[in-house]
């Protein structure tokens, strides 16, 4: 398997998540072909970012400028990571791949990305229409809606400014550790999706601590719940990366 990169810390929660599905998966894999041994897992390098500067190096639409810190961070964590003999790389937060093409240049490894593994799950359930749930950048992302479009599905973040602050203070909460209700608070945001959708919206779990809200479905790609179908980024990413890792 190739070593793996990972950027996380962004949060870390989450990134725990990432190493402990890589893992598993690993291990699983292991068992279905009836191998003998111990499982074989990859190798791994992490690069822990501090949340707090991420988002105070967040810049501003339109003004290349402002987001000079806020890509250099994370492409110094890729440097570092390509250094350590990674042989390809993930950024483990949804929010950095607004930036990704700025980010990644000069960077000599592939990167895997969370906007196009969430896409492709989109298209694999069938969805047609996505509402998308995150971090204020991730919901407005053109970025984000271009990568839904390749596979003709129409998504946006909510319409409503309340329902957009309503997201952003859970995902406040779970970087905390606090769940408690998460998953009814989201259902209820899910329930209530801006005007341009013609019917109920699949949602896209689109900050890597929005899964935490539903501790027993968090390691699916997507999932039913309160009569919403979910996209989870986390665990749709790890099956990428993971299938990466394992592509001769």
């Amino acid at each position: 398997m190739k070593k793996i990169g990972i950027v996380g810390g962004i949060a870390w929660l989450s990134t725990v998540d990432y190493y402990s599905g890589i893992c598993r998966r690993s291990e699983q894999r292991h068992l279905a072909l009836k191998r003998p041994g111990v499982p074989a897992t990859p190798e791994m390098s992490i690069e822990s970012l501090d949340l707090n500067k991420v988002f105070s190096y967040i810049g501003t639409d339109g003004d290349e400028a402002s987001w000079a810190q806020f890509d250099d961070y994370h492409r110094t964590a890729l440097q570092r990571l390509e250094a350590s003999g990674a042989e390809f790389a993930a950024l483990a937060s949804n929010t950095p791949h607004h930036r990704l093409a700025s980010i990644a240049r000069g960077i000599g490894i592939p990167i895997v990305s969370i906007f196009e593994a969430a896409a492709k799950e989109g298209a694999r359930i069938g969805a047609r229409e996505v509402l998308i749930l995150g971090t204020g950048v991730t919901m407005g992302s053109a970025v984000f809606r271009t990568e839904f479009a390749k596979y003709g599905i129409t998504a946006a973040g909510p319409h409503d400014e309340t329902a957009r602050g309503a997201t952003r203070a859970l995902i406040a909460e779970l970087q905390l550790g606090k769940a408690a209700g998460a998953a009814d608070r989201l259902r209820k945001i899910a329930k209530n999706p801006t005007p341009q959708f013609q019917a109920q919206p699949a949602a896209c779990l689109a900050c890597t601590e929005l899964p935490l809200a539903f501790p027993e479905q968090k390691m699916l790609a997507s999932f039913e719940y309160g009569g919403v179908s979910y996209i989870n980024t986390v665990a749709a990413h790890i099956d990428a990366i993971c299938d990466f890792a394992l592509d001769d």
